[in-house]
């Protein structure tokens, strides 16, 4: 099968409405997500989960569903073992001791709220449900879409409904989430514990972000409704309208609720100035720069950055993210930087950086005039081998230096 123009254009818009829940903040309908889970359960024929907890964050959610592992209070003697692997005493110490074990306030909040849905010591989750309620609906319905449109339609309609919001969605928000996430509760777990917390981030169902690949299978509903795709989905689409992300056991459902703020830059990448990028009603937050996650103390360090804090820090990456929130003309400037040479294009500058490839950059003034009257300043940073600066605006357009030849400089 082949799409039209108009086929393709109504994949687009369905992925649109897709993309828009995707990235969906606040509160959502609890009551329809909750309908949703039973009906994902129904559809993959599982009974019912026997109850289903709320927690304000994909770390609480995490956590939640650790606790859920270990299933009772130290002293007692209940061990059960299910596929998020045994959750030895040190760690159910640390997640669940009553002020007997150092832990953060957001963790002891954590056990609070279950207590307040009606959780008690010896309530288990039971085995992961991931594969059932997610994973085997998912191919089915991917079978069925490949047999109705055939391998190059369902290849032609996935990019016209899909590839833009997996970019968006899957690599720019949840991706880093799930990263971000990972080392927090390894870092503010103690040893045992923060292993046990983020084990269940790899069994999260993404929620909204499930969006970005729903979308694909919404359309080809559209286009072979006697296929009945979507009727397999059914409940994984409703809660992925109303919900974070979520996790799915044998007697206890655990859902997450949606960011409150979710800050991105003009090509989608987490990025906020002052304050977390991702933000939930519980207060755990992503920090990111440009799109790379950051820890929360780094972020505090940005308003008061120094040259010599940023020449002492050792991560790469992390020194660009100070280096972009410091500003490049300033810190060649602050920092000394070599002078390489002037041509008609620019000027070409030169700054080794400790442990790092020397930071090379163009300084670029726009002939077109500002309406105040001023020429605005560009930086390019280009690669350690160029040594004009033509070579290296030319670079920029994967070009050298002899074949950058413009009829118009702007």
């Amino acid at each position: 099968m082949r799409l039209t123009h108009e086929q393709e254009a109504m994949a687009a818009a369905v992925e649109d409405q897709w993309l828009a829940a995707a990235v969906d903040t606040g509160p959502g309908d609890r009551a329809a997500a909750e309908a949703g889970v039973r009906e994902a359960y129904r559809l993959a024929g599982l009974p019912e989960p026997e109850r289903i907890y709320w927690l304000g964050s994909p770390r609480a959610g995490a956590v939640a569903t650790a606790l859920l592992a270990a299933g009772d209070l130290p002293g007692e003697t209940s061990t059960p073992t299910h596929a998020l692997g045994e959750v030895g005493a040190p760690a159910r110490a640390a997640l669940l001791a009553d002020g007997e074990v150092e832990r953060p306030a957001w963790a002891a909040a954590v056990v609070a709220e279950l207590r307040a849905q009606g959780w008690t010591p010896g309530e288990t989750a039971g085995a992961s449900m991931r594969r059932q309620v997610r994973t085997e609906p998912w191919a089915s319905a991917r079978k069925g879409a490949v047999e109705a449109l055939g391998s190059d339609g369902w290849a032609q309609l996935s990019a016209a409904a899909g590839r833009r919001s997996w970019g968006l969605v899957m690599d720019l928000v949840a991706s880093r989430l799930r990263l971000r996430l990972g080392d927090d509760l390894v870092a503010d777990l103690p040893d045992e514990a923060g292993r046990a917390a983020r084990r269940p981030v790899l069994d999260a169902i993404y929620g909204q972000h499930d969006g970005a690949w729903l979308s694909t299978f919404d359309a080809a509903d559209r286009l072979c409704p006697e296929a009945g795709l979507m009727s397999r989905l059914t409940g994984l689409a409703q809660v992925a309208r109303h919900t974070g992300w979520w996790w799915a056991n044998e007697r206890v459902a655990v859902l997450t609720e949606r960011p409150r703020l979710l800050a991105r830059d003009n090509v989608g990448r987490l990025h906020r100035g002052e304050g977390a990028a991702l933000e939930f009603a519980d207060g755990y937050g992503l920090w990111a720069w440009r799109g790379m996650p950051i820890p929360v103390s780094l972020a505090a360090e940005l308003p008061a950055l120094t040259v010599d804090r940023i020449r002492q820090e050792d991560n790469a990456e992390i020194r660009r993210v100070m280096l972009e929130h410091f500003g490049y003309e300033r810190y060649l400037r602050e920092a000394g930087a070599r002078q390489q040479g002037t041509d008609e294009t620019g000027t070409l500058w030169w700054l080794d950086l400790p442990g790092d490839e020397p930071l090379v950059m163009v300084e670029v003034v726009n002939s077109t005039p500002e309406p105040d009257g001023t020429s605005r300043v560009y930086w390019l940073r280009v690669p350690p081998r160029t040594r004009t600066a033509r070579e290296g605006v030319a670079w920029t357009f994967g070009l050298t230096a002899e074949e950058y030849q413009p009829m118009i400089q702007t």
